[in-house]
């Protein structure tokens, strides 16, 4: 980012509401995240301000709330009962103050600010830095490029799967699943973010009937199908498994990344070989409220600095909350170019069909992406292997502009699919 004299920044935008007027709230914060608070204070001297102290760089107003989005007990002592002004305010926060140190930038653009009083709605929109900033850290190794190279599959999305049931399975159960999806066809496969290290299925004894399967089915196509092996646990439980994954002749490891946090996921990208394949459960708790939290955009850069590879953005049309128009901006973010490191590649899943496919294409224009379905593809009425050709049926129409309905009465995969999950 610009910076004033030799002085390297970074800068972070935010939706704020407030009881004092807006620019006075955005300097508070500049203050409470840098050197010190709105008011002067011993030993912030002029040399200090200009080496360390955070600027605001931007304040634009938005309309009021006559009511607090949030409460708060320092509003309510001084009993102030609006309106509330609201803004997006930027600040541009000094290099030298965080450092390559992705858990002092999270300190830095939300930490405290969450807490102050004064504040009754705040939410980081979004996070710049310059390329030679972001160079510091280590970033996607694989991405979308990479991820290709090790799954085989090219021009198209990859087409994929989660185990299921998502618990309660044996060793030798989830060998017998993978090897009819891997039969069928399939591309990737990833265990659930509920599925680790458990007593009933031990990760060792995971890896040790799964890859053989995979190894056999490699041989039989050409490529190694995918499986991301959810290695989410201790550092040094991550390591281990992540170094049996790579010995096998594996080709992905998941994290949990909200529960693994960033130090774990930044350990395990400088000391793995593999694509790390995010799964974000959690990031509801995260976002779900618009006055407070992160939004996508933010998030998914800082998980591009910590080197995850994939990273979940759920599906159209799916079980949870979010509406369809976020999670389309969501694989957005992920594809869009940010400061020199590799686009993230963005999953989508969650109620998945071959009929999603058009309108996942015509919102993104590309297919660097994951498109897994469960039911969708195991519960295609003819079974698996139908149920993957039904959603490599629906991407080749999608990209040829061709409507399903058209392309479905050659196709008896996706005919029988429309037919059966109904059109989309």
């Amino acid at each position: 980012m610009s910076q004033p004299g030799a002085r390297s920044e970074f800068t972070a935008r935010y939706f704020v509401e407030s009881t004092v007027p807006s620019g006075k709230v955005a300097e508070i914060i500049a203050g409470e995240q840098s050197s010190g608070t709105f008011v002067t204070l011993p030993g912030e001297t002029a040399q200090l301000k200009e080496r360390s102290r955070a600027r605001v760089t931007r304040v634009q107003p938005i309309p009021s709330s006559a009511q607090p989005t949030l409460h708060s007990a320092l509003v309510q002592r001084q009993g102030l009962d609006g309106p509330f002004e609201r803004a997006e305010i930027e600040i541009a926060f000094p290099v030298a103050n965080v450092g390559a140190n992705l858990p002092s930038l999270l300190a830095t653009v939300a930490g405290n600010l969450f807490e102050l009083g004064e504040v009754t709605a705040l939410r980081l929109l979004d996070l710049d830095l310059s390329p030679a900033y972001a160079a510091e850290f280590q970033g996607p190794a694989f991405g979308i490029e990479g991820t290709r190279q090790l799954a085989g599959v090219h021009g198209r999305p990859l087409v994929g799967t989660i185990v299921k049931p998502s618990i309660g399975l044996s060793a030798e159960q989830t060998a017998q699943l993978v090897d009819s999806l891997c039969a069928a066809g399939i591309d990737f496969i990833k265990d659930d973010e509920l599925m680790a290290n458990a007593p009933y299925e031990p990760f060792a004894a995971r890896l040790a009937a799964v890859m053989p399967v995979l190894h056999r089915h490699a041989d039989r196509l050409g490529r190694m199908p995918m499986y991301a092996f959810n290695v989410s646990g201790s550092i040094d439980d991550m390591l281990h498994q992540s170094d049996a994954v790579a010995a096998a002749g594996g080709t992905c490891v998941m994290v949990s990344v909200n529960w693994v946090g960033f130090a774990g996921v930044e350990h395990l990208r400088k000391n793995t070989a593999l694509p790390i394949h995010g799964h974000r459960n959690g990031w509801g708790a995260l976002t779900r409220h618009p006055g407070l939290g992160f939004s996508f955009a933010a998030y998914q850069k800082l998980w591009r600095l910590a080197g995850v590879d994939h990273l979940h953005v759920n599906g159209p049309s799916s079980k949870f909350w979010e509406p369809d128009a976020s999670v389309f901006a969501n694989a957005q973010d992920c594809l869009r170019p940010f400061a020199g490191l590799h686009p993230l590649m963005p999953v989508f899943s969650s109620g998945q069909w071959a009929g999603l496919a058009p309108e996942i294409y015509r919102q993104l224009a590309s297919c660097d992406l994951m498109h897994l379905a469960g039911g969708g593809i195991i519960g295609h009425p003819d079974g698996t292997a139908a149920g993957v050709q039904s959603m490599r049926q629906a991407w080749e129409a999608a990209v040829a502009g061709v409507d399903l309905q058209q392309a479905a009465a050659h196709q008896s995969a996706l005919a029988r699919a429309l037919s059966h999950f109904g059109v989309s």
